[in-house]
């Protein structure tokens, strides 16, 4: 093939692109010399920054897996290369999270479980939760805190503070069982005194339903949305008394592959999800399924709590392999975050081809829109309609 100019040729060096075909501005996070990069999380700055953290090192579950911070300078529009905070020895530090306490510190919560063992891979059900705050927005962290001890807790959604002032943590409970990744039920930490007392709730046949992110679409009136270990769809519950009570999971319209979603309030009333917009071809409900389809990476739009999704948008089509023998091909984008800003903008980062790096990406709501909303247009290429537009 000729030698032609690389487009779409990037290093994760931190800096920020505009891409004006999709309208979107993107920069890949540096690494740090890290070999992964996987489950990123953000919070703002009071300076208009961002903080990315994510988990970094060999492999997941391994002991020298840690938890990294990046910092996106406002000015310069760079991010920063990332910092090791967590401190946990032969330990595999995973999902982050960062919560904004009413007294106005940054908790950097994330879970911390044994290294894998010979034999055996999987070490979840020796998982705790722990804590680190930053009282300096992010450039200095107090040691580590055990937040909650209880071993097979995990966790990936921070701390949600609900209307009546009720703190909410969304965990599920990992087994050490040759299906315990199929077993895990969902469980909410609740604290009405911030923190200083907790009560558990169990999310009833919840089993296999992880990743719980919680939605407050109206005044004690939750909805929480999951990671189907199944991977067949995302499922959905609802509590109208503000986490007391949870109704059954149910299954949305959106698919999904086993793999991490993240679904935020949007400042407008809709409710804002990022997934892989794929699932397993013959999904069996109770059976567990790894399939290798992580990708693409999507937004959709609710404006019914959940109900229906008329609105969606892909941000990351990875490669465009799509038959059902070859899509497989696409590299793995994974574990999305959504975050929205105090100026209304969205904040998209993710795994980026098989967590080389963290992808960063912003965009405004109207982007997730478009300009039409219409379920089926009318296309006339004889016309010339629209031509001059494009010419000019």
């Amino acid at each position: 093939m000729a030698n032609l100019p690389r487009v779409r040729a990037s290093e994760p060096n931190g800096i920020m692109y505009h891409d004006e075909f999709l309208n979107i501005d993107f920069g890949l996070i540096p690494t740090g010399g890290n070999k992964t990069a996987h489950a990123p999380a953000l919070i703002e700055t009071m300076d208009g920054g961002l903080l990315c953290a994510w988990f970094a090192g060999s492999f997941e579950g391994s002991g020298d897996i840690s938890i990294v911070v990046s910092k996106l300078d406002p000015d310069t529009q760079v991010w920063s290369i990332p910092e090791t905070v967590s401190k946990g020895e032969d330990r595999s530090e995973q999902n982050p999270a960062f919560f904004r306490s009413p007294q106005g510190s940054i908790w950097l919560i994330y879970t911390s479980q044994v290294s894998r063992q010979e034999g055996k891979d999987n070490m979840q059900f020796t998982s705790i939760i722990m804590v680190q705050k930053s009282e300096d927005e992010g450039q200095t962290w107090g040691e580590p805190e055990v937040l909650f001890a209880e071993e097979g807790t995990f966790s990936r959604q921070a701390i949600q503070v609900l209307s009546n002032g009720r703190w909410l943590f969304a965990t599920w409970l990992c087994e050490d069982s040759a299906d315990g990744l199929t077993n895990d039920p969902t469980e909410f930490r609740v604290s009405d005194d911030q923190g200083q007392t907790w009560k558990k709730v169990r999310m009833p046949e919840s089993n296999g339903r992880v990743h719980a992110n919680v939605v407050e679409v109206e005044a004690g009136h939750l909805v929480a949305f999951m990671r189907s270990r199944f991977a067949d769809n995302v499922y959905s519950s609802e509590s109208r008394d503000y986490g007391d009570t949870w109704s059954v999971p149910q299954k949305t319209a959106l698919p999904n592959n086993n793999a991490s979603i993240s679904a935020i309030r949007l400042e407008s009333g809709e409710i804002a999800l990022a997934y892989n917009v794929n699932a397993a071809r013959n999904p069996e409900f109770g059976k567990v399924a790894w399939p290798g389809l992580r990708n693409p990476v999507a937004v959709s739009i609710s404006e019914d709590h959940g109900q229906s999704w008329p609105i969606g948008r892909v941000f990351e089509a990875a490669e465009g392999y799509i038959g059902i023998e070859n899509k497989t091909n696409n590299t793995q984008h994974e574990y999305p975050t959504l975050y929205q800003s105090k100026d209304g903008l969205l904040h998209l980062v993710y795994a980026y081809k098989n967590r080389i790096c963290v992808k960063y990406v912003r965009f405004a709501v109207s982007d997730v829109f478009g300009e039409k909303r219409e379920a089926e247009g009318i296309y006339n290429p004889t016309s010339g309609q629209g031509v001059e537009e494009v010419l000019a």
